[in-house]
């Protein structure tokens, strides 16, 4: 047992989750978020590549899937003020070296350093933080909180970035979001994340044999049909929503409907998790999870086949938003309750890992799928594919730990 003593669960109200909530806000509009928005305005000063620029995000990517299983070990060991504090001030120095750069060397050091640092500054670490402070059997109510707080991220910032880029330009945009990572983001993580307030330690013994725990836990095999689910739906997610544009026009939707549907999705999310804080209190992650899956071949299947109608395609972005909001909460709590209660933040991080390779890859792989047939009709297929992998998977790990007690 990691707890000594059962922990209070953290509540969503209380100034640890406002805070982290607040900071997670401009550490995803920050560090996430701007990231379009910045590299168009790039595109167009400097003339560079889009794919040159884009590649500075699938570099961050595969380095910060490195990078989480270290900082999910260093939060499982106390660390999470120095984790997410310090990565965002070192976050903030990049973002200033990326608003200085002449040359692509620079920009690459700039760009894929700070995807790199979103292992120790978005959801993932966030979550252990809260599971290390309440004890992951106690992390439920404050990482659906969170979430809620996150998923104002691209509401708030989308606008101020684009405000940002009028006045200043990409790299007055750049400073101004350098300051509020150090500024804000860090000094927010500092003041709520205390080490002193966490959950009781393991004894020494015991933290002697928690350093199995990551091994005991993928040698479980509901920990490899959690990572196929994720892996999917991470692939299927990613590919949708940097093509989702050009995709939706291609199939004779209005640039308007897309752009309804586009604004949609991110409210539905937040609309998702206020139904389940308000009426899944009591029903496990693996029922959620396994009744929330349908909800993306449903959505996929409607944008790539129904008819091109604004509330075909409204109705899908509702139900896609709404499913994927709710999802982002299952992710949170499925290693206690479905794999183990011991070391989160490790078990986490080796499971963010592939989920983090198939984020920068994915969208890779249908611009060449585009390119090999000229349009999008492959790509649609694929993302169907991925979602129906992403329910059966799910369910195979749902079904399997209902017969397997967490250890």
């Amino acid at each position: 047992m990691t707890d000594l003593a059962a922990p209070a669960p953290v509540s969503g109200k209380s100034w640890f989750i406002t805070g982290l909530g607040v900071a997670q806000i401009a550490s995803w509009g920050s560090l996430y978020y701007s990231f379009p928005l910045i590299a168009t305005a790039m595109e167009t000063d400097l003339g560079w590549d889009k794919t040159l620029i884009y590649g500075s995000a699938t570099l961050g990517a595969l380095l910060s899937a490195m990078l989480a299983i270290p900082i999910g070990q260093a939060i499982d060991r106390g660390q999470g003020r120095l984790v997410m504090a310090g990565a965002s001030v070192l976050a903030g120095l990049l973002l200033v070296l990326w608003a200085l750069t002449d040359n692509i060397v620079l920009f690459y050091i700039g760009s894929a350093g700070v995807g790199a640092l979103q292992a120790a500054t978005l959801y993932e670490p966030a979550f252990a933080v809260v599971a290390r402070r309440a004890g992951p059997l106690h992390a439920r109510n404050g990482i659906t909180a969170l979430t809620l707080w996150g998923g104002f991220a691209s509401t708030v910032f989308v606008p101020v970035v684009q405000i940002l880029l009028d006045q200043f330009g990409w790299r007055g945009a750049l400073e101004v979001l350098a300051a509020v990572n150090i500024l804000l983001c860090a000094t927010v993580y500092f003041s709520v994340i205390d080490p002193s307030q966490d959950a009781p330690r393991p004894a020494p013994t015991a933290e002697k044999a928690s350093r199995s725990h990551l091994s005991d836990a993928m040698k479980n095999p509901v920990f490899w049909w959690l990572a196929i689910s994720f892996t999917a739906y991470t692939a299927s997610f990613s590919a949708l929503l940097l093509h989702f544009y050009p995709m939706m026009l291609e199939r004779g939707f209005s640039e308007y409907a897309v752009v309804a549907a586009m604004t949609i999705i991110g409210p539905a999310q937040v609309a998702g998790r206020i139904f389940i804080m308000a009426f899944g209190k009591q029903a496990s992650g693996r029922r959620i999870g396994s009744i929330v899956v349908i909800g993306f071949p449903v959505a996929m299947a409607m944008f790539a086949w129904a008819p091109a109608e604004i509330l075909i395609v409204g109705a899908a972005a509702m139900v896609y938003g709404a499913s994927n909001g709710i999802m982002t909460i299952v992710r949170g709590i499925a290693i206690p309750e479905m794999v183990s209660r011991e070391s989160y933040g490790a078990i986490n991080g080796a499971l963010v890992v592939p989920m983090t390779v198939s984020r920068a890859l994915a969208p890779l792989g249908a611009a060449a799928l585009w390119s090999a047939t000229g349009n999008y009709a492959g790509t649609m297929t694929c993302v169907v594919a991925l979602s129906v992998l992403m329910v059966i998977a799910f369910w195979l790990a749902a079904a399997t730990s209902s017969k397997l007690r967490p250890n």
